[in-house]
């Protein structure tokens, strides 16, 4: 990427040694401190124009390159993105207001996520609808009162950080198609109002990652709405292109992986030759996790991406959390607990497994990807024939 970008990244790295505690593990544990490190830290990203760097100028950004954005999205993740929540207004929720949004909900929204004072929670999955999204139940029925708004009813489910976000990206169906990717419509609305209930759902990742929304006749009005009314569904493509690129786990288990052998010291020559082939097998496909995101990324500046591209770099990147997961704890099971290292090694790796166990699920299963990248092939091959 160049010599501005290793700049940046020498730049990121003291910001996280300076203000983020050495053994930070995320802004979501039990400890409220640490969600209070990642909304400072969010601060300081924005007050020196790092939080969205390849935004606009006009929306709070300085219109650098997609590149240098690549290495802000790295850096945080392998970091255990202290960010927080943030890196979903930054990577999608607000490159799609962008795209999609009135002059009036660009001037609302934007300026807030490029501050990194405003968390975002997405409203998509349901108990019935997860990674077939497009048989959500959640429903939009017309207000009776004259105002051409609409009265929203239904749940949603696996809602990340809805009991601290301020604003829902909401999917409903407005209407009823030939098709189900038909009548949905994009709602952007606050979690303060009394509608909606949130309720936790306990997991092993700690509390903000899982929850439950219920919506009762939550009353939104056309100047919530993000696009036209029944065309959600083109904005939802949209939003898993951004999405899928936008969690760089590959920085994360790079850096888990190189820092194996400085842990071990002498002890990794005496590991196991097949388990040294699998670490190195597992840096491998680190590398190869990048470079299709790079190709992402690439498509993504020029307006070219398609569900396909995103879907095959999701089904490497969530692989490679898995598989790179297990290589990590058998390493560790090697590991001297009196070594003052082991501490900050093990905690990580043991973090890292616990959400790795969920990737081939979160943000649309390993399966759908491999349907939708099926589909695409299929397609171009078609395609080749004409």
């Amino acid at each position: 990427m160049g010599p501005e970008a290793d700049r940046l990244r020498a730049e990121l790295r003291d910001l996280v040694k300076a203000e983020v505690p050495e053994h930070f593990l995320g802004a979501f544990t039990d400890d409220p401190a640490d969600l209070a490190t990642a909304q400072r830290f969010c601060r300081t990203l924005a007050d020196r124009n790092l939080l969205c760097m390849a935004w606009p100028e006009r929306f709070g950004g300085r219109d650098a390159s997609v590149w240098e954005q690549t290495v802000v999205r790295e850096e945080m993740w392998a970091h255990h993105e202290p960010r927080g929540a943030q890196y979903m207004g930054v990577n999608w929720v607000g490159p799609i207001i962008m795209r999609h949004g009135t002059e009036e909900q660009q001037r609302k929204h934007l300026p807030p996520i490029a501050a990194g004072e405003v968390i975002w929670c997405q409203g998509f999955s349901e108990p019935e609808a997860g990674s077939d999204l497009a048989s959500l139940r959640t429903t939009a029925r017309p207000d009776e009162d004259g105002s051409a708004g609409w009265l929203v009813s239904g749940q949603k489910i696996w809602t990340s950080y809805a009991t601290m976000a301020q604003w829902c990206f909401l999917l409903a169906r407005t209407s009823r198609g030939e098709r189900k990717q038909q009548g949905l419509t994009i709602f952007l609305v606050p979690m303060d109002d009394p509608a909606i209930q949130v309720r936790p759902i306990r997991c092993m990742m700690g509390p903000h990652h899982l929850n439950e929304v219920f919506f009762d006749d939550l009353r939104v009005t056309p100047a919530d709405v993000l696009g036209t009314v029944d065309d959600g569904w083109s904005i939802v493509q949209d939003v898993m292109s951004f999405e899928r690129v936008g969690i760089a786990r590959y920085a994360r288990c790079e850096r888990l992986l190189a820092a194996a052998p400085t842990v071990l010291g002498d002890r990794w020559d005496d590991l196991p030759a097949e388990l040294r082939a699998r670490w190195i097998r597992m840096l491998t496909h680190c590398r190869r996790a990048r470079l299709m995101a790079y190709r992402v990324v690439e498509m993504q500046s020029s307006g070219q991406v398609k569900p396909g591209d995103a879907a095959a770099y999701r089904i490497a990147v969530t692989k490679l959390d898995q598989d790179s997961a297990e290589v990590l704890s058998d390493i560790a099971a090697e590991v001297s607990h009196d070594d003052p290292r082991a501490a900050w090694f093990l905690g990580e790796v043991e973090d890292h497994w616990k959400y790795s166990q969920a990737s081939t699920v979160s943000s649309g299963s390993i399966e759908m990807q491999r349907i939708l990248l099926s589909r695409s092939l299929l397609a171009a091959h078609k395609g080749a024939g004409q």
